[in-house]
């Protein structure tokens, strides 16, 4: 008798609790779409994807499936306590197959197709404030004459990658900033995106007790500027070692 009540109110605290679940996860995916339609400027919808798509659905699915697997356990209205929590395992381990695929299908996959959607954004003609009629992308050479120095810079080094669109008939100008190829850190003097990485030195070897230290030298291509950066080297691990002697065999 206590059983079958612990069951009953089990699944109605779990019918509620599922609802809720799968509510917030559709609701997450509604809110991701929802700000894409009402982002109109191709620029703010092409970043907003970028930072947020794949974040939002995997949040999505999360709740969902969560939200399924608690519903499903509530479908059993007779039985032993035991065999709840035999049904609970079992529903937590196909739930986190489903979620291990689909979140390699997220991480590894559908990137490609995001980035589809992100070269048509950025290529899509921009029109003109000033005339309402389509704007024209400037060639690498082309738009060097709007950049200064330091965006040149930048380019230079592959760290970002500037569009400049020209209303040909007014001369006004859009400069769109986009994420190059290389990583290049922001340089704390100039603030350009130019700082690279020019020389490392390991300054104590790591060994089984103790960690090393390695420290990195950075250059601004734009400024000059200097600066160099400690860090922490892991311990040395037994297996690091085997497969050491093992490779030198």
């Amino acid at each position: 008798m206590d059983a079958y009540l612990y069951l009953e109110k089990w699944n109605a605290f779990g019918k509620y609790l599922s609802y809720a679940l799968l509510g917030i996860g559709i609701f997450i995916l509604f809110y991701h779409y929802f700000r894409l339609i009402l982002t109109k400027e191709y620029k703010k919808k092409y970043d907003y994807i970028n930072r947020n798509e794949i974040r939002s659905l995997w949040l999505s699915v999360l709740f969902i499936i969560f939200g399924i697997g608690i519903y499903v356990n509530t479908l059993v209205d007779e039985g032993e306590i035991v065999w709840l929590m035999v049904r609970v395992f079992v529903t937590f381990m196909m739930g986190l197959i489903i979620g291990v695929f689909i979140s390699n299908l997220l991480k590894f996959y559908y990137p490609f197709y995001i980035e589809k959607r992100l070269r048509r954004l950025r290529y899509k003609p921009r029109k003109s404030p000033k005339t309402g009629k389509p704007m024209k992308l400037l060639s690498e050479e082309e738009e060097d004459v709007y950049l200064d120095e330091g965006m040149q810079a930048e380019e230079n080094v592959f760290s970002v990658d500037y569009d400049v669109w020209i209303d040909e008939e007014t001369g006004f100008t859009k400069i769109e900033k986009y994420a190059g190829h290389l990583v290049a850190l922001q340089c704390p003097e100039c603030s350009y995106q130019t700082l690279k990485v020019v020389k490392e030195e390991i300054l104590e070897s790591p060994t089984e007790s103790e960690e090393g230290e390695l420290m990195k030298f950075y250059k601004c291509d734009y400024c000059g500027y200097k600066e160099r950066k400690a860090f922490r080297i892991a311990k040395i691990t037994k297996t690091d070692n085997l497969s050491k002697a093992t490779s030198s065999l």
